[in-house]
């Protein structure tokens, strides 16, 4: 893989990781690093302060992070991996839109603790692996676009 690291200001409040730069690249990190999650928000520095989310409809705390696996499950048998990957960042690109372009995708590693209102993961024990950047959820778009039937990112 020939991802690069990207070298944010720590003023920014950003954290230093390497760049995952195409679907190609987040289909190899899935396939070699195993259990992998994607997660939209501000990013690692921002959310390992607060080390859990909230259900934003009752304002409950959460015993971790929501994210979503990106690890390819059983039934989808040998289909594109590329596919896979981007119909993972496809169902939740709606929120960099939702949320005024203040988030951005990355991805990590952790521990299941529990399922969040929408059945999503939530994980502890975070270890951050990569930035994804934005040309690979265009890309993610482009790829879903091509299919043949309707399909739509999650909107709650």
């Amino acid at each position: 893989m020939t991802y690069t690291t990207d070298r944010p200001l720590a003023s920014q409040g950003e954290t230093e990781l390497p760049t995952v730069r195409s679907l190609r690249e987040l289909g190899e990190l899935v396939e070699r690093q195993g259990p992998l999650y994607v997660r939209w928000s501000r990013g690692p520095a921002h959310d390992l302060d607060a080390t859990r989310s909230v259900d934003e409809l009752t304002g409950i705390p959460m015993p971790g992070l929501s994210a979503n696996p990106l690890q390819v499950e059983t039934w989808w048998g040998d289909r594109s991996l590329r596919l896979w990957v981007a119909r993972r960042l496809y169902d939740y690109c709606h929120l960099r839109r939702d949320r005024d372009g203040d988030v951005r995708p990355w991805t990590l590693r952790g521990r299941e603790v529990g399922r969040g209102p929408d059945n999503e993961p939530l994980v502890c024990d975070i270890e951050p692996v990569s930035w994804i950047d934005l040309a690979v959820i265009e890309e993610a778009e482009a790829e879903v676009a091509r299919q043949r039937r309707p399909w739509g990112p999650m909107r709650r």
